[in-house]
């Protein structure tokens, strides 16, 4: 639903540690960097893109498998920030959980608009429900802020988070280690450990929807098993959402952070011996390297932002994005659909408007990768100018 607010955060975290304290600007544009570089990465307009502009093939990292955790990282603070500042106004834990609820499945709904609008537009009356897919982006969120929202209400101390997380990581460990994929047989004896196809998550999937409904057709990046390690991700984040609501002074806020960013980054590491890092099947290393390079970050904005006070121009257009991201990012996803019901022609080739402008203005830029890049750069200030709009008349997607 959209809402009009007097201030341009609504709908993101309140107060660091109580009614009567400022906003936490350095969380809105950590949100509002993430959204813009998820945008960019989402939109390279070729394959010559750099390396960084491109997800990991399979095993391994680069920047942009860091989008996605990132932003499941902010969700787990928001979640502190956002349940103490109304639970201070005196909501209840009961209206907090159905409101939970609520907009965990409104997040959940806007996945499969992003998922399905494109094909409905192309193939209507004609829609090919079978193609349809469930699992997506907003779909993890969606799942991640409903199980992390409601434990939060059930019990708010940061030392079953750390339980948990633990759990989920060590518990994932095993079952795609030591228990047998069906049919395939055990991971490192019978099989590849981390096969693309050959691994419990890929099985998992393809036992619940057919290929057509998977992003990959054998596999699914957001697959159902994922969704354990991907928790412990938004845990992560609500730990840094209660250390921010301590009453440490703020410096020690901040060397409190680089500190957990330092430790994740060093026990992930150590883990991907074992465990390689894999974005696709979100492995526990994963978790902790891309979580403590979110934490790191977040850390060098609070640093910025919250001790230093360097609140000027250099923010403005990440609490833009950050302040209206669901926004952002669905007018992201949808708009290349829309755009692509206008047929344009070149050399002989129709395509869609974004491709023309591709073909005839980026693609001329000598250095491939550079073109991806511009191309990436000016899709996302095209995508900037409604939520800017939104943003000058105070109106926020909330979920």
């Amino acid at each position: 639903m959209t809402t009009t607010a007097s201030t341009p955060a609504a709908g993101s975290p309140g107060p660091v540690s109580g009614p009567a304290s400022t906003r936490l600007i350095s969380l809105d544009v950590l949100r509002g960097v993430t959204i813009a570089f998820m945008i960019m990465v989402n939109n390279n307009g070729s394959n010559q893109a750099w390396p960084f502009m491109k997800h990991a093939d399979w095993n391994g990292m680069t920047a942009t498998d860091l989008v996605f955790p990132t932003f499941l990282f902010v969700v787990g603070a928001s979640v502190v920030l956002a349940f103490e500042a109304r639970l201070s106004r005196g909501a209840t834990r009961a209206a907090l959980a159905w409101q939970t609820v609520r907009r965990a499945a409104t997040l959940f709904l806007f996945g499969l608009i992003v998922n399905g609008f494109g094909m409905v537009l192309y193939t209507f009356p004609h829609i090919q429900w079978n193609s349809w897919r469930v699992y997506g982006v907003l779909q993890r969120i969606a799942i991640c802020y409903l199980v992390v929202g409601l434990f939060y209400l059930w019990d708010r101390r940061w030392q079953s988070k750390v339980a948990v997380l633990i759990f989920a990581l060590v518990t994932y460990w095993i079952l795609m280690r030591w228990v047998p994929v069906p049919g395939l047989g055990v991971p490192g004896r019978d099989i590849p450990f981390l096969d693309k196809d050959a691994n419990l998550v890929a099985w998992l999937d393809r036992h619940i929807f057919p290929g057509s409904m998977l992003y990959e057709t054998t596999r699914d990046p957001e697959g159902l098993l994922s969704d354990l390690p991907a928790l412990g991700t938004a845990l992560l984040g609500m730990l840094a959402g209660i250390w921010m609501r301590s009453k440490h002074t703020l410096q020690s806020k901040a060397a409190g952070l680089a500190g957990g960013a330092a430790a994740c980054l060093a026990i992930g590491s150590l883990w991907a011996i074992w465990f390689p890092l894999n974005k696709k099947l979100w492995t526990s290393s994963y978790v902790l390297v891309a979580g403590g390079i979110s934490m790191g970050l977040l850390a060098l904005f609070f640093w910025a932002i919250e001790v230093r006070g360097s609140r000027g121009k250099w923010t403005w257009p990440w609490l833009v994005l950050g302040s209206n991201s669901i926004a952002a990012y669905m007018i992201s996803e949808l708009l290349g659909s829309v755009l692509d019901l206008i047929h344009l022609s070149h050399n002989g080739h129709r395509s869609g408007p974004l491709g023309w402008l591709f073909f005839n203005v980026f693609a001329k830029i000598p250095d491939g990768g550079l073109a991806s890049f511009t191309y990436s750069f000016t899709y996302l200030v095209i995508c900037f100018i409604p939520v800017w709009i939104m943003y000058r008349k105070k109106i926020f997607l909330k979920v």
